[in-house]
């Protein structure tokens, strides 16, 4: 029998759950809650919400698409150049990128995570 998927009418309205600040800030005190929709050896999918702040972020082993859904802010990669965060915008990250994330406004996300390697 293949697995339910997960749905929902409204993604703003979903309620995440807290991971707490982030550890790696660099302006703030950004937190970020999550709701993980899908996860598997190769790829994960959710929601994702950050307070304002900034922090630096890494994609070691994985790759990642998303969109925002709402809130506002810039990521910044390692060479300065800038992705601006408007609800709506569609952005992937490729593999081993680095840069940082500069929130002004809480920004929630809907992602999917491929993974280079399989996770156990």
């Amino acid at each position: 029998m293949a697995p339910n998927a997960a749905s929902f009418n409204d993604p703003l309205a979903l309620e995440l759950d807290v991971v707490g600040p982030k550890p790696n800030a660099t302006r703030g005190e950004p937190a970020e809650s999550v709701k993980v929709l899908h996860e598997d050896a190769h790829s994960q999918a959710g929601i994702w919400e950050c307070t304002p702040g900034a922090f630096a972020a890494r994609r070691d082993g994985y790759r990642e698409i998303f969109t925002v859904l709402k809130g506002r802010g810039v990521l910044r990669d390692e060479d300065g150049a800038e992705t601006v965060l408007v609800p709506g915008a569609v952005i992937a990250t490729p593999e081993n990128w680095v840069g940082e994330w500069d929130i002004a406004e809480t920004v929630r996300k809907a992602y999917v995570i491929a993974y280079t390697e399989p996770q156990s």
